[in-house]
């Protein structure tokens, strides 16, 4: 039997307490960062609040439809949204990992799970991958214009808004992925544990993620001289305010003295 893992970054957050109470069918697990459901034999949704909806069993018409459903409970619904597909193949005699898709011996609920959640992480690797070169593109740009320049064309404002940009997809990623997390289950499970780690390899996650946060390392590292050359200006452009005071003081100490 082949069934197909399909999964779309659709946006930035999804309100989980809210999506629960108005979609009832039959959950297996919940927290308060996930949502696993069993519509029916395999057939399974994958909810997360960092704005991944993973399915597993719909078909193209069940997918859009359930899209328009979600949008509601969604911050910032992205209509250009990423996605993956990842193959399964059952009844095999052992678990074989190839591109895009795994073969198992049977399709139990946990072992679906897991491969659903690792999916799921590895579209959320591409749209942080994404936002990542963004900022790293605008780094460029601003190290471009200092090489031609000799000075940066940032003011105050803009420099914070760019630090809060770049803190905050820090804060999304370290808050949202579970590279080097798995769930309670493959603690007690040796096989589910070695799929996890085999499904971890195969999706490249954590090289992924490491691509990531040296990117954004260097946007942080040039962030930091950003600011420094900003302080530097500031403090040159205030000493020579204080240059301009302290002469105007001494012409007018000047012009006293003359005219008494």
């Amino acid at each position: 039997m082949n069934l197909k893992v399909i999964s779309f970054q659709v946006a930035d957050s999804i309100d989980l307490k809210q999506f629960r109470t108005a979609f009832t069918a039959k959950i297996h697990y919940a927290d308060t960062d996930e949502l696993f459901y069993h519509i029916e034999t395999y057939k399974y949704l994958y909810v997360f609040k960092y704005g991944i909806v993973s399915f597993l069993g719909y078909n193209e018409t069940e997918t859009t439809a359930f899209l328009q459903l979600i949008m509601p409970f969604s911050k910032n619904f992205i209509e250009q949204r990423l996605s993956d597909e990842f193959d399964i193949e059952t009844g095999t005699l052992a678990i074989n990992y190839g591109y895009n898709k795994i073969e198992i011996p049977k399709p139990g609920i946990e072992m679906i799970r897991l491969i659903m959640l690792n999916a799921s992480q590895s579209v959320a690797l591409d749209h942080y991958n994404q936002q990542t070169n963004l900022l790293l593109e605008e780094t460029n740009y601003h190290t471009q214009v200092l090489e031609k320049k000799g000075k940066i064309d940032l003011g105050g404002t803009e420099l914070k808004k760019y630090i809060g940009r770049t803190l905050n997809l820090k804060n999304k990623i370290a808050a949202n992925l579970y590279i080097f997390y798995s769930p309670e289950e493959t603690w007690e499970d040796e096989n589910l544990n070695k799929l996890d780690i085999g499904l971890k390899k195969t999706f490249d996650l954590q090289p992924r993620f490491r691509t990531i946060q040296e990117g954004l390392q260097i946007v942080k590292d040039n962030l930091e001289l950003f600011k420094d050359l900003l302080q530097y200006r500031n403090s040159v452009v205030l000493e020579w305010v204080i240059i301009l005071l302290i002469l105007v003081e001494v012409i007018n100490l000047l012009l006293e003295k003359f005219f008494k």
